[in-house]
C-alpha cells in the first residue's frame, strides 16, 4: 500500500512497531516514504505518532493479528481480548488520534482493512469467497473482531458525514504472515491496490461501506 501511494505522489507515513524495520522499509520505498514509531496498543506511542505526522489527508488502518483459537468452545477469553485489543480498541484509537487532523483535511479518507470473513451477511450461508461449510463458527476471535470493526467503520462513516470518504477493505486471503504464510492466498499487491483506491476516492465516491479487494461490494 506504501508504495502503490508513493507512486501516485502520495507522501507516506508507515506506523512501525520496531522503528529499525520501518527505517529499512522507508529506504527501500524512496523519499516520500517516513516512519513513524507506532505501536496501536499503545496510548502513548499513539499519541506521539499523531503529534509526530502533524497534517493527514489519509489513514489506513491496516494493523491486525490473529490470536488462534476456533469457535467458541476452544476460544479463550484472552484471545478474544487480544483480537479486540489491536483489531478494535487500537483502531479506535489511533482514529480518534488523527482525527483532528482529518477534519483540517479537505479531502479526508480512512480505509479499515477488515475482513470477508467478518460479514454477518457471508457468515449466515454460502459466499464465493471462502468455504462456508469447513468455517462456520470458527475463527471466533479474529472473525468477530472484523465484524465489530465494519460496525466501527459504518458508525465512523455517519458521524463524519458526506464530506469524508470511510471504507472498510475485505482484502482476500493473502500470502503473509497473518495466516501462517497463507498457503493457496494471493499476491498481498492485488488487495494493496483495492486499499489504495478507497484512500483515493473522488469527493463524490461511496461512503460506509465494506468492499472487496475487487472493487465489489460486500454485504455487511
Amino acid at each position: 500500500m506504501a508504495r502503490q501511494l508513493a507512486d501516485r505522489g502520495v507522501t507516506v507515513w508507515i506506523g512501525a512497531r520496531e522503528p529499525g524495520r520501518g527505517r529499512a522499509a522507508a529506504a527501500e520505498l524512496g523519499a516520500s516514504v517516513r516512519v513513524v514509531p507506532l505501536e496501536v496498543t499503545d496510548p502513548a506511542s499513539i499519541a506521539a505518532a499523531a503529534e509526530q505526522v502533524g497534517d493527514l489527508d489519509i489513514l489506513v488502518n491496516n494493523a491486525g493479528i490473529n490470536p488462534g483459537g476456533e469457535d467458541i468452545i476452544g476460544t479463550s477469553v484472552a484471545q478474544l481480548r487480544a483480537a479486540y485489543e489491536t483489531n478494535v480498541f487500537g483502531l479506535v484509537a489511533v482514529t480518534q488520534a488523527f482525527l483532528p487532523a482529518l477534519q483540517r483535511s479537505r479531502h479526508p479518507r480512512i480505509v479499515n482493512v477488515s475482513s470477508g470473513t467478518g460479514s454477518l451477511a457471508w457468515n449466515s450461508g454460502p459466499n464465493p469467497q471462502f468455504d462456508w461449510e469447513r468455517v462456520q463458527g470458527g475463527g471466533l476471535a479474529y472473525r468477530s473482531s472484523k465484524t465489530a470493526v465494519n460496525a466501527v467503520t459504518l458508525l465512523t462513516a455517519q458521524t463524519l458525514g458526506a464530506s469524508a470518504k470511510v471504507n472498510a477493505l475485505a482484502p482476500g486471503r493473502r500470502r503473509t504472515n497473518l495466516v501462517a504464510g497463507a498457503v493457496g492466498g494471493g499476491d498481498p499487491d492485488e488487495a494493496a491496490a483495492g486499499a489504495v483506491r478507497l484512500a483515493l476516492l473522488p469527493d463524490d465516491g461511496p461512503t460506509g461501506a465494506l468492499w472487496s479487494w475487487d472493487g465489489t461490494r460486500v454485504p455487511w
